[in-house]
């Protein structure tokens, strides 16, 4: 069901899109989270380190194309809160030609590359074969990870947020049937639970473009809307591949914390995967946040409704302060007991590394949450390479930090290289959006 940002009480209107997409973002962590408690318990921790370094480089190539699919259909809401309908369905069928070219071009660079990239990343020698191929599986998957995530972002930016989350429930729950059903019973090992991501996902996408050929007659296409228009795909580029660099950059920077961590052990690789897999289970309301206003914003930019957005994003930041510092609290005093789900070796040392973790960020989740709305809502206004800048600060940042805890071999320190990048993006962020809400008013 379409929804109509442009009118109605602001703080309304992004809780209700914001709690689907949460609970999607819940759902859609369940294929990792999943991927690696089955992992854990029933191949060991080696495969859970290998698993867990390969987060950084689905990050860093899946991230890249949920961006750009993302800043694709901005142009999308856009036209939706305009009224106009005719140039919101060329948007579409450009994003969908654009997407399907990046798709093939990323496939087959990742899967190219991706031995040296291990190596670089100074994967250790007994999960490094395993790391291997739970990467390469993914990679073969880009397309069905592509699919779903710009058929989402197209409803999203109708303002349905609904339709995705059912069918992101549907998959996830096939993810966790066949990790049990492939690992388990046909012992494939990481590879299987690769698999079992890459399938699930795709009949995510496959359910999306039935629902919307079947029911959303304004993205009903005619053979003129896909026509290319090179004004057009200059517009999505210039908004798309901004944010897909948004994402690199960030994973970059994730990259070299893995790298940095990789040199202290497997041990301490265990927990530090165990606890990004705690963390990022709390932390998908502020990313569900973000995916909000990114829409709310594009459709009331299209509608020139300033005054809406300023109210926009003044009520998400009172709703991700006070987020922000229930889940902190919990986080910090009993987020380590979680670590059960993941390890089911050396338990108590693990659970040490996770503590220490989960503390470090626990305090630091009110400037991730500003990092998240104002990013999005400032790319949602046509912004792109504002917000990359501020990613820059983030790679800085947790780069920074990293390296030198790398030197002196501090696991604190490279705990604390996020909660750095965060200060630092959200600070800059911040300043963004002042400049940017002077300038209007003027």
């Amino acid at each position: 069901m379409e929804r109509d940002m442009t009118t109605g009480k602001p703080s309304k209107i992004i809780l209700n899109f914001t709690i689907p997409i949460f609970i999607g973002n819940i759902f859609q962590q369940l294929y990792s989270m999943v991927d690696t408690v089955i992992v854990g318990k029933f191949v060991g921790n080696a495969a859970l380190a290998a698993v867990g370094s390969c987060g950084t480089l689905m990050f860093l190539i899946l991230g890249f194309l949920m961006g750009l699919t993302a800043g694709f259909t901005v142009v999308t809401a856009q036209h939706y809160g305009a009224g106009n309908l005719k140039a919101m369905r060329q948007s579409v069928a450009s994003a969908a030609i654009l997407s399907t070219i990046v798709s093939v071009l990323m496939t087959a660079a990742s899967m190219v590359m991706m031995k040296d990239i291990l190596h670089w990343m100074n994967t250790p020698g007994d999960m490094y074969q395993e790391a291997y191929s739970y990467i390469m599986v993914i990679c073969g998957g880009i397309a069905a990870q592509v699919l779903y995530n710009l058929l989402a972002s197209i409803l999203r930016a109708l303002g349905d947020s609904k339709r995705p989350l059912y069918f992101l429930i549907l998959s996830a729950l096939l993810n966790i049937i066949l990790d049990l059903v492939f690992i388990i019973v046909f012992h494939m090992g990481v590879a299987g639970a690769a698999y079992a991501t890459v399938i699930s996902q795709g009949i995510s996408g496959i359910l999306c473009l039935l629902y919307i050929i079947r029911k959303v007659p304004e993205l009903r296409l005619s053979k003129e809307d896909w026509k290319l228009n090179g004004s057009l795909v200059k517009w999505q580029i210039g908004i798309g591949i901004p944010m897909a660099l948004q994402f690199s950059i960030t994973a970059i920077g994730t990259i070299v914390v893995q790298s940095a961590l990789n040199i202290l052990g497997s041990v301490a690789a265990a927990g530090f995967a165990a606890a990004s897999k705690i963390e990022m289970l709390v932390t998908q309301a502020y990313i569900a946040l973000g995916t909000t206003m990114a829409t709310y914003c594009a459709q009331n930019t299209g509608a020139g409704k300033v005054d809406r957005i300023r109210q926009g994003f003044r009520n998400a930041s009172w709703m991700g302060v006070v987020y922000a510092v229930v889940t902190g609290v919990v986080i910090f005093f009993v987020g380590k007991e979680m670590t059960v789900l993941f390890i089911s070796e050396n338990v108590g040392e693990i659970m040490r590394y996770v503590d220490i973790y989960l503390k470090c960020v626990g305090i630091s989740f009110i400037p991730l949450a500003f990092v998240n709305i104002y990013r999005n809502g400032i790319q949602g206004m046509g912004y792109g390479i504002l917000p990359m800048t501020a990613g820059i600060a983030e790679l800085i940042g947790r780069s920074g930090a990293a390296l030198i805890a790398s030197h002196f071999g501090s696991y604190v320190g490279i705990c604390l290289a996020s909660p750095a990048a965060w200060v630092l993006a959200g600070g800059l962020l911040l300043w963004m959006y002042f400049k940017i809400m002077i300038k209007y008013q003027r």
